[in-house]
């Protein structure tokens, strides 16, 4: 039998330190072709009780099961941006109206400015050419970025439902991969593993879900409160950009703003909006956040915000969506392996109320 190799502990971490940043260089190089496939994997997941159900309740053959559980899918997507799309296009009709209060708004904005920090419209206005100038200038690089931008989601939003349904149809030869990778005796872990990530991550996932109508409702009778028109709408669209960390909930705010137009060029809508969106993300923060999702995932938030600004940097929006459910998986694997428990204890949420340092002491002889 062969001895396992003893490592010191500054080996071990620097093994570990190089893996990392072989692991994150694979990631920055590979960005295109990895994320379609974890996006495709989080799917899978979710689908596989429907596929389950249809493949061995309805006696559904595989390749049929699969094919209806990814439909099922991309009619739920496509139901809800076509009820978007019908709801842009009334906003759309309103246009002239909001360019009309827009206007009003933006002079009101520049006399405040003007009667308190003392700038005259006309200096306003110049410093607004300026910008405009500049922005000319780089329009054609940023025409560029956002037609590539548009071919890239097209191309997954193509090519996801496909790896999803190569997911749900190859689930049992990819978990018998894994089981020839490793030792007989470690499968019972394997199948831990396994279990406990497809139960993380359903359960991820429902908990967004579940987070996405609460924060839609508030958000919508907040604005209904408030007499913001199509209020349904922008509350749907301020749950649907609440799952992306950070900058969703910005990018909401905007539309949202935006959309008030349509009524009134009032400052005090604007700001009611505001508080709005502002309760409501306290509530989510301090409320929904806790007890729905940290729950379910057990990861602390130090190293979730650091898994989300790494995810970002790596991949964008995408990334930033990936990061908890990634984590998630890592934890999982950690807990059950006996030589990288501290790091699965590290990355979870259970604080000790108090530790004390219990140190031997040793007698020494003269």
């Amino acid at each position: 039998m062969i001895k396992p190799i003893e490592l010191p502990f500054y080996a071990k971490i620097a093994f570990i330190l190089v893996t990392f940043l072989a692991i994150g260089f694979i990631f920055c190089i590979g960005k295109d072709v990895i994320t379609p496939v974890l996006m495709a994997f989080l799917f899978a997941v979710l689908l596989m009780p429907v596929f389950t159900f249809l493949n061995l309740k309805l006696k559904f053959p595989r390749h049929l099961a699969a094919i209806i559980s990814v439909l099922i899918f991309a009619l739920f997507i496509i139901g809800i941006l076509v009820f978007i799309s019908y709801q842009v296009t009334d906003i759309a009709n309103d246009f002239p109206t909001i360019k009309k209060n827009a206007n009003a708004f933006i002079l009101d904005i520049q006399k405040f400015i003007r009667e308190n920090f003392h700038i005259s419209i006309g200096e306003q206005k110049k410093y607004i050419d300026n910008v405009a100038k500049d922005s000319v200038k780089n329009g054609n690089a940023n025409i560029g970025s956002a037609l590539i931008s548009v071919t890239d989601l097209l191309l997954d939003c193509t090519i996801i439902p496909i790896y999803t349904f190569l997911f749900l149809l190859y689930k049992n030869h990819f978990i018998l991969f894994f089981a020839k990778l490793i030792n007989k005796e470690n499968h019972a872990v394997l199948k831990d593993i396994l279990s406990q990530i497809k139960v993380s991550i359903n359960n991820y996932i429902v908990s967004l879900i579940f987070e996405m109508i609460v924060v839609s409702v508030l958000t919508s009778l907040g604005l209904w409160i408030v007499g913001v028109k199509y209020f349904i709408l922008l509350g749907l669209i301020t749950g649907i950009l609440n799952l992306i960390p950070y900058i969703g909930i910005l990018i909401a705010g905007i539309i949202t703003i935006f959309a008030s137009l349509t009524g009134t060029p009032e400052t005090s809508v604007i700001l009611s909006i505001l508080i709005v969106n502002l309760i409501v993300q306290l509530i989510d923060n301090n409320i929904l956040v806790p007890l729905i999702i940290n729950s379910k995932v057990e990861i602390n938030a130090m190293v979730s915000i650091i898994g989300i600004i790494i995810g970002g940097a790596v991949a964008g929006i995408s990334g930033m969506f990936l990061a908890i459910p990634l984590l998630a998986i890592l934890k999982i694997i950690f807990d059950r392996i006996e030589s990288l428990e501290p790091w699965g204890y590290f990355m979870g949420n259970h604080v000790p109320k108090r530790f004390i340092w219990r140190i031997r002491k040793v007698k020494t002889e003269n």
